[in-house]
Formats: C-alpha cells, sequence, structure tokens
C-alpha cells in the first residue's frame, strides 16, 4: 500500500504530515527507555513483512501486520512504522520520502487504533477470546489501511478513483490472511508471553 511520489495532491501530503507529526510525537513520548528493542523488533518485522509485494492486477498487496503491531506497543506503533517505512524508502525508493507522512499515517494510524481499542479486551487471557482479538486487529488493521490509502488516492483527483478502488479490493486476500495470522500470533503470545499484550497506560 505503499504510494509513490508525484501521485498525490499537496492538502493531502499536508494533512497527512500534520497527522504523521501528531502520532510521532505522542508515539516518542509514550515509549520507555526499556521498550526500546521492544519497538525496534516490531519495526523491523514490519519493514521485512511489507518489503514482499506479490502482483495483483494493476496494483500489489503485501503484508503488513500493524494490527499486531499497534495490539502489542499501542501509540508506539506510529513511530515504529514510520522508522521502518523512512528505511524503505531511502533504502529501495518504496514510496518516497516527500509522501512519507501519508504512507505512515494510514498505516500507523489504524494499529494505533487496534491498540487503543482492541488491546483491553484481552485482559481476560482466555485463548478462544485473544484470538478473536487477534484476528479482529489483523482484518481491521489492513482494512482501516486500505481505505485510508484509497481515500488519500480518490481525494488528489478524480483520475484515482478507479485506483483506488482496485487498492482496497487486491488487499481483501491480505486482510482474511492477516486476520488468521495475526489471531495465531496473539493466541501464542499470550500463552508464552502475555505481558507482551499486557495493557498499558501508553
Amino acid at each position: 500500500m505503499h504510494i509513490s511520489e508525484g501521485v498525490l495532491s499537496i492538502p493531502v501530503l499536508a494533512g497527512g504530515w500534520a497527522v504523521a507529526a501528531t502520532g510521532l510525537s505522542l508515539g516518542l513520548k509514550k515509549i520507555e527507555p526499556e521498550r526500546l528493542p521492544e519497538v525496534a523488533l516490531l519495526a523491523a518485522v514490519f519493514f521485512v513483512a511489507s518489503l514482499i509485494h506479490v502482483p495483483i492486477g494493476p496494483v500489489s498487496a503485501h503484508l503488513v501486520l500493524n494490527g499486531l503491531i499497534g495490539l502489542i506497543l499501542g501509540v508506539a506503533a506510529f513511530p515504529a512504522i514510520f522508522v521502518a517505512l523512512a528505511l524503505q524508502a531511502v533504502l529501495f525508493q518504496f514510496g518516497g520520502l516527500v509522501v512519507l507522512g501519508v504512507n505512515a499515517s494510514t498505516m500507523a494510524l489504524p494499529a494505533v487504533l487496534c491498540g487503543v481499542v482492541l488491546r483491553p479486551l484481552l485482559a481476560s487471557g482466555r485463548r478462544p477470546v485473544v484470538m478473536l482479538v487477534g484476528g479482529a486487529a489483523g482484518f481491521l488493521g489492513v482494512l482501516l489501511s486500505g481505505c485510508l490509502t484509497a481515500a488519500s488516492l480518490a481525494l488528489s483527483g478524480e483520475a484515482f478513483v478507479t485506483t483506488a478502488q482496485a487498492v482496497l479490493l487486491a488487499h481483501v486476500p491480505v486482510m482474511i490472511v492477516e486476520g488468521l495470522l495475526t489471531a495465531m500470533t496473539v493466541g501464542f503470545l499470550s500463552q508464552v508471553q502475555p505481558a507482551l499484550l499486557a495493557a498499558r497506560r501508553s
């Protein structure tokens, strides 16, 4: 779901950077020093997962894992995802630096929402509930990212409306796969490392 340079309008780019700056500010304030390895590890997971692109018609799809990252990191997901996308833009020219604010916002904002809304539901510790919440986070993370990406394209001109629809439709299989993958991952973590999923004030 990387949007390339030269596609979006200036108002959309400015809005993306405004959201990204706010998210980064809030996220960085919530990262305690002892959590830096955790944040760095999940940034690396996001970096690797979203490098593998599968062509689907005129667009390509890839794993996002933002729902999982949001469940574990909460607001700290924003700087983790931003850094991963910045490295992808610099090292592999995925997206770009001008459009980085929008790309980061479309990926990280759903992650933060999943963390804030769904993570408290993990408190029961019951595996079926935990897996259901994980599945919802995986599915909704990609769905919301797809909607935000499509909206960013559509708001930049009528010429991109068809592309926006294609982006959203191409990620329907990814939503399902990520829902299942996140459910299994969260279920496993709840058994071996429940502290990762514990509700935090951040």
